[in-house]
C-alpha cells in the first residue's frame, strides 16, 4: 500500500510539472522579477557609505543555473531531488536576472555601478556565487523562495571582505508564479542585506 505522504508527494509532482512533453514549447509562460520597486530602509544607507563605485561581475553558480528552468524541491518527500517546471520558464538565466536585480537596487541606493569593462584603477570589485536559487516545498501547501548566495568585495587581488547570504521568503501559491514571486523577495531582501554589509567596508584605506 502507497503511503498517503507518499502519494501526495506524487500527486503534487504532476501537478507542479504539468504535462510536460504533451505541450509544445510556444505555450511556456516565461517570469523576471516585474519592475524595480521602492529600496527597502537598508537601501538608503548606501548614500553615507565609503563606498561610492564598485565594479559587479556577472554572477557565477551551478550549471543547473545558467539555463532557463525553473527549479523546485519537494523537501518533504524527496529533498535530494531537484525538479524543473515543465512550462514555465525564467526568462533569462537566474544568473543573469540576479546579476540585474543586483545592479539595479545597488544603483537605486546611490552606488555607481560599473561592468568589468568600464573598470578603472582602484575601484573595488564585487564577485557574487549562487549556491541556491530554488523554490522548496516543506509541505504539498507550504513553500518558499531560497535563496543563498556569497559575495566577495575585491581591491585588485586584494580581498576585502566576503560574506555569505541567506533568505527565504514565503511563496503566496503552491506553482510557478507563487516561487518566482517568493524568489524575487528573497532577492530584494540580499540586495538590501549586501548594500547595508557594503556600507561598512571601508575601502579608502586599503
Amino acid at each position: 500500500m502507497i503511503s498517503p505522504r507518499i502519494l501526495g508527494a506524487a500527486i503534487l509532482a504532476l501537478t507542479l510539472a504539468g504535462c510536460g512533453t504533451s505541450k509544445p514549447a510556444a505555450n511556456n509562460t516565461h517570469f523576471d522579477f516585474g519592475a524595480l520597486g521602492p529600496a527597502g530602509a537598508p537601501a538608503a544607507q548606501a548614500a553615507q557609505a565609503p563606498l561610492a563605485a564598485i565594479v559587479v561581475m556577472d554572477a557565477t553558480g551551478s550549471p543547473a543555473l545558467e539555463n532557463e528552468h525553473m527549479i523546485y524541491r519537494l523537501n518533504y518527500a524527496d529533498p535530494l531531488q531537484a525538479r524543473t517546471y515543465a512550462n514555465s520558464r525564467w526568462s533569462a538565466s537566474p544568473l543573469i536576472l540576479v546579476t540585474q536585480r543586483l545592479k539595479a537596487r545597488l544603483a537605486q541606493a546611490g552606488i555607481k555601478v560599473l561592468s568589468a569593462t568600464d573598470t578603472t584603477t582602484g575601484v573595488p570589485i564585487m564577485r557574487v556565487e549562487v549556491d541556491e536559487f530554488t523554490h522548496a516545498f516543506a509541505s504539498a501547501s507550504q513553500s518558499e523562495g531560497q535563496l543563498v548566495l556569497r559575495a566577495s568585495v575585491f581591491r585588485g587581488h586584494t580581498l576585502l571582505d566576503q560574506k555569505t547570504f541567506s533568505r527565504a521568503s514565503p511563496a503566496p501559491s503552491a506553482d510557478a508564479a507563487g516561487g518566482v514571486r517568493a524568489l524575487g523577495a528573497s532577492l530584494d531582501a540580499t540586495a538590501a542585506d549586501i548594500i547595508a554589509w557594503l556600507a561598512g567596508i571601508d575601502t579608502r584605506t586599503q
